[in-house]
């Protein structure tokens, strides 16, 4: 079987490294132009999205910041004239204790759901009032594993941000299949990425190991073909599914 995506448009959130790069990579190989979001490193993006040589381009947007949200589906609509596809796949997952103060522990959620949910929800909504304008399109969430079984106590704003994430999607897909469009998840644990390590670093790489079925780390290459293959349309009936890739450590 080969994931055909020729001809198609699809705009990735964070892809200068990590799970992100490497859907990138893996929706060029299939033949899709990729506009690819940074939030910071728009030199390594660029580089990345030139080294494509197919058309793919490289955006900026700071997801923590409404109006820059916005402005990237804009900007990415406007250099391709559509978009055929979403990845929301930017995330951040800040360490804070409970034992913090008010304000720092509050500063800290807030800054979380707004780069992890708040940020989701304005692209899916841009993407679903393209979608229906111009016949349909795919949009594929990377939540993650805590979304389900939950997080330490010093990441519990991220398995709240990414438990949204699922009711997003699942409300994306009841709602607008009529109109062709489907919306899917991918829940991934520990992922060998610098989020992961900054993790791992606090808990130890063994920690890791230990909570998951296999005997290595998922790496972001074990992703993309899975992205790449709901974007294909051959999954189409799976709309609404969350796919659990998380080394069998949340199984349901």
């Amino acid at each position: 079987m080969q994931i055909n995506l020729e001809g198609t448009a699809l705009l990735v959130t964070g892809t200068s490294r990590g799970i992100g790069r490497a859907i990138a990579k893996q929706l060029v190989e299939s033949g899709a132009r990729v506009a690819l979001h940074c939030n910071r490193n728009l030199e390594e993006a660029s580089t990345l999205a030139d080294t494509f040589a197919n058309g793919s381009q490289a955006f900026q947007a700071d997801l923590s910041e409404p109006d820059q949200v916005s402005s990237l589906f804009d900007q990415a609509l406007a250099s391709f004239g559509k978009i055929d596809g979403l990845v929301n796949n930017a995330g951040i997952a800040l360490s804070t204790p409970l034992s913090e103060s008010n304000e720092d522990w509050l500063a800290s959620w807030q800054k979380t759901l707004a780069v992890n949910t708040t940020a989701v929800g304005i692209l899916c909504r841009q993407a679903v009032l393209h979608f229906e304008q111009h016949g349909g399109g795919r949009i594929v969430n990377i939540a993650s594993r805590a979304s389900f079984r939950g997080d330490t106590p010093d990441y519990i704003a991220y398995a709240a941000s990414k438990a949204a994430v699922i009711g997003i999607t699942r409300s994306i897909a009841r709602n607008y299949g009529k109109q062709n469009i489907k919306a899917f998840d991918i829940a991934p644990g520990f992922t060998r990425t610098d989020m992961a390590q900054d993790f791992m670093d606090q808990y130890g790489e063994e920690y890791a190991l230990n909570d998951i079925a296999l005997t290595k780390l998922t790496e972001p290459s074990d992703i993309a073909p899975m992205v790449a293959f709901l974007l294909s349309g051959m999954a189409d009936h799976a709309t609404g599914t969350t796919i659990q890739m998380n080394a069998g450590s949340y199984v349901h």
